[in-house]
């Protein structure tokens, strides 16, 4: 009766071990070989971590007990102060383990490199001679997944599909904010940025559904921005392919700029025909008419930019459009604020100089009546008034 107490006290840590039954550790029992490398790396580097914290933990509990004051028998020295064999011993082990870490995570950051291509299977089968990868590209809109199989003609939105045992190559891009391409079973998170393609390259090695999210907060609807990854044979994968060609429709630009808009709990749905050049516009940031591509852009500033004909770009490289009514269109002022003049105010309404009539089209440089922000090519330490465009 009187172990009956201990033993109820025991019982109230079962509930917090049944709150693990529910934990998925896939990160620790992936089923991609990229994957795979980077839970033996993660198991490495901790259990070498742990060969340091672990003694410190013993020693540090040890010494607590052991030279207590109650202890008479422990030896008292308060005027030891150094000791050459202990001083090696306590430096050379920390010193070992940080070159061996380092070692390691120099050869995995090269090995594991997601702009890499795949040179094996798994751990024990290469990849054969001619061995095509698949080619998906990835965009994360708001708040949803847009997958293009640009070889096979068809696209999909918030779940994807790849054949067990053959290499994906991955090309992604965002069209808004940052987010981050995570499928935990297949490998490590890829950051998926607008007006930038990173790369992945991984490898599913066995059949299942998997999930796949967003692993970067990106506004509203970021916990619902979820997909399903589907790792299936060949014949499976045929399957797939003809069902999303027949299920599918038409994805062009005009379909894309409605899907592109803000929405959360998006449906999967199934395109069988794809604009070929929409996710180079998306990549560029010029999907919706009129926009001027990124790489037009930077074509104009390397042969030294634009001249005052530059100014006239100014529209077409305005590329957020998440609050305006129509994708690519003009953006409309929030209700209760007026809508911003700054950049055709009168100088003397901004600066306190110049003449009414006056106009200064960006803050910052002042050249031949255009100005150019950061810059200033005044002759003095003040900015250079503004000045009006009489050309």
């Amino acid at each position: 009766m009187q172990k009956l107490p201990k033993f109820s006290r025991h019982l109230l840590i079962l509930p917090l071990l049944l709150t693990l039954a529910g934990c998925n550790l896939v990160v620790m029992s992936p089923s991609g070989d990229i994957a795979m490398q980077q839970r033996d790396l993660i198991i490495v580097s901790t259990v070498l971590m742990l060969l340091i914290i672990v003694p410190v933990i013993f020693l540090t509990l040890l010494f607590a007990w052991r030279y207590r004051r109650s202890n008479t028998a422990a030896t008292y020295d308060p005027e030891w102060h150094h000791s050459t064999r202990l001083e090696v011993v306590i430096w050379s082990a920390p010193l070992a383990i940080i070159i061996a870490l380092g070692a390691i995570t120099w050869i995995s950051t090269h090995k594991l490199d997601p702009f890499r291509p795949l040179d094996r299977i798994d751990a024990e089968r290469a990849i054969p001679a001619n061995t095509k990868p698949l080619t998906v590209e990835v965009v994360a809109l708001d708040w949803k997944w847009l997958f293009f199989y640009p070889e096979l003609g068809i696209a999909t939105v918030n779940e994807m599909a790849a054949p067990v045992d053959v290499p994906i190559s991955f090309r992604i891009t965002s069209s808004s904010v940052m987010n981050s391409f995570f499928v935990p079973a297949l490998a490590g998170q890829i950051y998926a940025m607008p007006g930038m393609e990173t790369r992945l390259h991984a490898v599913i090695n066995q059949e299942g559904i998997f999930d796949g999210f967003s692993a970067n907060y990106s506004g509203a609807g970021f916990s619902h921005m979820r997909f399903k990854f589907h790792g299936v044979n060949q014949q499976g994968f045929d399957q797939w392919v003809a069902q999303v060609r027949e299920k599918g429709t038409a994805l062009n630009r005009d379909t894309y700029l409605k899907l592109e808009r803000p929405s959360e709990r998006e449906p999967v749905r199934y395109f069988s025909t794809v604009d070929k050049d929409l996710f180079n516009a998306i990549l560029n940031m010029c999907a919706a008419p009129g926009q001027m591509c990124m790489n037009e852009m930077m074509h104009i500033d390397r042969m030294g930019g634009g001249g005052k004909e530059s100014a006239e770009n100014r529209e077409k490289l305005l590329y957020d459009n998440r609050h305006s009514d129509q994708a690519g269109g003009s953006h409309e002022t929030p209700a209760g604020e007026s809508p911003d003049t700054s950049e055709t105010k009168p100088a003397d309404a901004q600066n306190g100089a110049g003449q009414p009539g006056d106009t200064q089209t960006m803050p910052g440089m002042q050249h031949d009546g255009h100005t150019m922000p950061g810059m200033d090519h005044g002759t003095g330490s003040d900015p250079a008034p503004a000045q009006s465009n009489s050309n």
